[in-house]
């Protein structure tokens, strides 16, 4: 039954709330045992509204990777309703004409300065501090 609900599933649909609890869990479990690691990586709405925007995008797949600093990063890419990755498609410019445009592959994410876990926000929570 649970193997029908998921071959029935839109891609749209995947992911759910957790919950705090379950939540902090994960994010402790993980920094206990990546000291190391960036705690967190942030993106803003709007490259997110960009990617989500384009069209037939059902989500949004995230790659972990090094930048060209050498540090961890996040690249962000839409996937289409076939979960294929959007490389390009097609649109109608101002003059009418159909013509193709290059699908988003974003980054320059937001993470931790060196020796910190949060950022200038003033809204935090105990658990992810």
């Amino acid at each position: 039954m649970l193997q029908n609900e998921i071959l029935n599933t839109s891609l749209a649909a995947v992911g759910e709330d957790i919950g705090p609890e379950l939540g902090a869990k994960m994010v402790k479990d993980f920094q206990d045992k990546n000291p190391n690691e960036n705690p967190w990586l942030f993106a803003g709405k709007e490259i997110l509204h960009k990617i989500l925007n384009q069209p037939d995008c059902q989500g949004i797949r995230f790659y972990s990777a090094i930048d060209e600093f050498g540090q961890k990063t996040l690249v962000m890419v839409g996937i289409n309703s076939q979960g294929e990755i959007i490389s390009d498609y097609s649109t109608i410019n101002a003059n009418g004409i159909l013509t193709k445009e290059r699908g988003i592959v974003a980054d320059r994410i937001d993470r931790p300065k060196p020796g910190t876990k949060t950022t200038t926000t003033t809204t935090t929570y105990d658990w992810w501090s």
